[in-house]
């Protein structure tokens, strides 16, 4: 069973910042595609970001490029979504998901068989 646990959600102004981070444990992230998901009341999840299984590539949704950023630490065996600028509509449940790094990243939810219990983010003043 490949297990992801999200952390570092919470209540942050408009203009600020959060990083979540995103454990594995049971299976390595070395092998593994990392996508970042976000789902808003009464909205379909969408896909924020994608990091490969090297952590050399990245990809990010229009709506948030230039203010989030992805990464791995392989050491730690965690990933990483670092939130600048955030805005009201970022406001959201946030989800980590993997898959087999014999594939590429996809802003695709069906996509990840593997999901984080999901976090709540909320940009507010």
């Amino acid at each position: 069973q490949l297990t992801l646990v999200e952390s570092g959600g919470g209540l942050v102004e408009p203009g600020g910042s959060l990083r979540l981070s995103c454990a594995a444990s049971d299976f390595s992230l070395d092998y593994y595609v990392i996508g970042w998901f976000r789902q808003a009341p009464g909205k379909e999840r969408e896909g924020v970001s994608c990091i490969s299984d090297s952590g050399d590539s990245t990809y990010f949704a229009d709506s948030v490029k230039g203010r989030f950023t992805s990464s791995k630490d392989s050491g730690k065996n965690t990933a990483y979504l670092q939130m600048n600028s955030l805005r009201p509509e970022d406001t959201a449940v946030y989800y980590c998901a993997a898959r087999h790094w014999a594939y590429h990243c996809s802003g695709l939810s069906a996509d990840y068989p593997y999901w984080g219990q999901g976090i709540q983010v909320n940009v507010s003043s």
